[in-house]
């Protein structure tokens, strides 16, 4: 392998899911990750490991999850690009660092590749059942960005996309894998480095002087700036003023939940992703995400070969929801079927926006492995009738 000055290894790759989402990671900038080895998300940071000296970066492997998810942050506040690596059990572990990132606003990537839980599970086999985690998994009120792959080119390309979400909105920003994308071995094509876009860091141009970490200049986001840089600021997860001093006032804590919410909330619309298809004359829309897409994709094709008038949307940002996409269809469809790897979860959400005007149709899968596409078509069926 032989990569260009940034890193990015240009050219047609034949590789996972997993390696391609830390090129995305190298391609966007990261230079800094922390984690702690779990399946089936290793591969990521053991080939950043690797890849990463050779650019002038470092990897740590900490003694857990806990320890990674608050490094990775040190790693930020230093001024590097970082992220971390890890799957449901690891995961629980570092939603208070996921809450305190929110809170601090700290631009980093949390990669979960999926796998069956509860607790230890199925370390080896796939699941998405970490979909209400993703959003909800810390306490407090924040907002999240959650993107949802279903290839390694994708696993490569929103990658990029994840970092840069997380530096334009100061953000943590979950990428949501499962297993079989992380494992599955698809082409991968890397574009030469000057076409891939990439959002700086939100720096500061204020001087030492009049810096305010938490200033905000009229777009709900703050300028940041680094340690060792010569500014005086306070990074800490108690509700804060805009200089960063905690301030226990309930006044306070209203102005800041409110806008660490409105900062995603406000442009929900410009930063949810979703593909779609045959939704102009669809009597029936399918939602699906990740792995279980491209089985639902077999049950649509068959499903329309037998004239039935079946839609797809395709969720590729599962937070923030695409609301007002599911609102629109729901005025005009007789239903939704939402297949997942999981007991319902982004169904509920689908049954939230669609708000009684069209039936939703859960489709649920414990985890293990994935939906036949013939079950999906059999919900497909009883929801056009």
């Amino acid at each position: 392998m032989k990569a260009d000055p940034r890193g990015v290894l240009t050219g047609e790759h034949f590789i996972d899911g997993d390696h391609a989402c830390c090129e995305g990671a190298l391609a966007a900038g990261a230079r800094f990750a922390a984690g702690y080895p779990i399946t089936p998300s290793t591969e990521v940071v053991e080939r950043f490991a690797a890849r990463v000296p050779t650019v002038g970066g470092t990897f740590i492997q900490m003694e857990d999850e806990l320890a990674a998810s608050i490094t990775l942050q040190g790693g930020v506040w230093a001024g590097a690009k970082a992220f971390t690596v890890t799957s449901g059990p690891g995961f629980s572990l570092m939603m208070e660092h996921i809450g305190y990132a929110a809170m601090t606003e700290t631009p980093c990537v949390f990669v979960d590749v999926q796998r069956g839980g509860p607790s230890t599970g199925l370390p080896t086999l796939p699941a998405q059942a970490d979909m209400m985690q993703a959003r909800w998994g810390s306490h407090g009120d924040y907002a999240v960005i959650a993107l949802c792959p279903n290839s390694p080119q994708e696993c490569f390309d929103l990658t990029i996309k994840a970092f840069n979400l997380s530096e334009e909105f100061r953000v943590p920003v979950m990428f949501m894998m499962d297993e079989v994308v992380g494992h599955m071995t698809e082409k991968v094509v890397i574009p030469p480095a000057d076409q891939i876009e990439i959002v700086p860091r939100k720096h500061t141009k204020e001087s030492v002087e009049e810096f305010q970490p938490y200033k905000t200049n009229g777009d709900l986001v703050p300028e940041i700036a680094h340690a060792g840089e010569g500014y005086r600021f306070h990074v800490t997860g108690l509700t804060h003023d805009e200089r960063g001093y905690p301030n226990m006032t309930p006044q306070t804590q209203d102005k800041l939940v409110r806008r660490l919410q409105n900062k995603i909330t406000s442009a929900a619309d410009r930063i949810a992703m979703f593909e779609e298809a045959h939704l102009k004359d669809a009597d029936v829309v399918v939602v699906s995400y990740g792995i279980t897409s491209r089985v639902a994709q077999r049950a649509i094709d068959t499903a329309r070969e037998q004239g039935l008038r079946v839609g797809k949307l395709r969720l590729i940002t599962a937070w923030p929801f695409p609301e007002k996409k599911i609102r629109q269809l729901a005025g005009r469809v007789k239903a939704f079927v939402v297949p997942e790897l999981n007991l319902g979860q982004m169904a509920l959400e689908v049954e939230r926006a669609a708000a009684g005007r069209a039936k939703t149709f859960s489709l649920t899968h414990a985890g293990g492995g994935v939906h036949r596409p013939e079950d999906i078509l059999k919900v497909i069926v009883e929801a056009s009738r």
